[in-house]
């Protein structure tokens, strides 16, 4: 039915929304409500034309880089793609009137804004080493060491945000279907509807096609220049390495996906900006200050490498400290709770009988003998004594 290894599946999916009815929402503002799907596929398409798939090629006298534009901004372009999804996202009061729409593309809005600015933080930080925003500088600063190695941390970060920025497991909040059915796009149907969904994935090929390039290398295969005299790096062979690395990292994205649950909406937002924003913006620092460092040559290597020692052990220093607090308020909150089981237990205290908790007696029914009841305080004092 789905074909070997469901392989046709994709197709059925595609047949049965283009031939599904299109209807039209009555109310709706047609305009925007036409032109967002539109403008949220547009735009999907057009970060690869700042990505370069491979350096000079020669088709006899001819001689044209791998790469439809390259400029010295190139990579301003990326924010073009957003600015489309957050049309696609942006609060549908005005389209339709339609209340779970609104709460999915506000989730969506204010969980772009929150990944974007530490994604933005990490890919600074590549500016900043490599000299440029031209995409083409970028993968050839990359040779020897790819900056996903040199810096792991900005690559850790645009991960965690890609994934953000995407809507995928487990940040796909905007479309919970136990919750708000397919969010914005709840009152799309056929084709419409599938411009949404094809614009999403789009954007996975496009956030891997960006980590690629900026921190993988780009078309650059490893230590490519000296294999067989940097063959590997003529003609149409860096398509294919670039090529492997984008669906590398679609992998991670779908293997991310049928592993990890989703999170809560307020745990999301807290991790973004208490934790993520707060890492990126300090490693922001670091790459600034050491590179302004060794440019300038205002201090030799020696020098650098002891005050990042000097550095890591104020950081540890800080760590065990906050750790050692932290030891402390748990153990003070378990011996809390401890004493709090240690206190006759009343189940009628709150005016209503609620069951005791884990370590709780009830006591006696007053309703019983005499005799159940020292075998039933009999039995409490025991089951105490054990649990001491």
């Amino acid at each position: 039915m789905h074909g070997p290894f469901g392989l046709l599946q994709a197709i059925a999916d595609a047949v049965k929304l283009l031939t599904k009815e299109d209807f039209w929402k009555a109310g709706v503002d047609k305009v925007t409500y036409l032109l967002a799907p539109l403008i949220a596929a547009f735009t999907a398409f057009m970060v690869y034309a700042v990505i370069p798939f491979g350096p000079n090629v020669h088709f006899g006298s001819i001689s044209t880089p791998l790469q439809l534009a390259d400029t010295d901004v190139a990579v301003l372009l990326y924010p073009g793609d957003y600015l489309g999804r957050r049309l696609r996202h942006h609060p549908r009061r005005v389209v339709a009137n339609g209340s779970l729409p609104l709460l999915g593309s506000t989730r969506s809005a204010a969980q772009m804004i929150s990944y974007e600015l530490a994604m933005g933080l990490s890919l600074v930080t590549v500016f900043i080493m490599s000299g440029s925003m031209a995409t083409s500088t970028i993968v050839a600063a990359q040779s020897p060491v790819w900056w996903g190695l040199a810096l792991f941390p900005s690559f850790l970060i645009y991960l965690v945000a890609m994934t953000g920025e995407v809507n995928r497991l487990p940040f796909d909040l905007p479309e919970c279907e136990g919750e708000i059915v397919a969010g914005h796009m709840t009152e799309y149907s056929s084709m419409k509807f599938a411009w949404f969904f094809l614009a999403e994935y789009i954007n996975m090929f496009n956030v891997s096609g960006v980590a690629t390039t900026m921190f993988l290398g780009g078309w650059r295969l490893p230590f490519g220049d000296q294999i067989l005299g940097g063959m590997f790096h003529t003609g149409l062979w860096p398509i294919l390495w670039f090529g492997i690395k984008v669906w590398i990292v679609m992998f991670c994205l779908i293997w991310v996906r049928g592993t990890l649950v989703r999170v809560r909406y307020d745990q999301f937002m807290k991790f973004g900006w208490k934790f993520l924003m707060p890492v990126a913006f300090a490693w922001f620092w670091i790459v600034a200050v050491m590179r302004v460092v060794t440019h300038y040559g205002l201090a030799t290597t020696p020098q650098l490498w002891l005050g990042a020692a000097v550095v890591l052990l104020v950081i540890l220093g800080i760590i065990w400290i906050w750790g050692a607090r932290a030891d402390h308020k748990i153990a003070r909150a378990q011996e809390a709770r401890e004493a709090e089981l240690r206190k006759p237990f009343d189940a009628f205290a709150g005016g209503y009988p609620v069951p005791p908790l884990p370590g709780q007696v009830l006591p006696p029914s007053p309703r019983m003998g005499d005799a159940v009841g020292d075998e039933l305080v009999t039995t409490a004092a025991k089951a105490e004594g054990d649990a001491k």
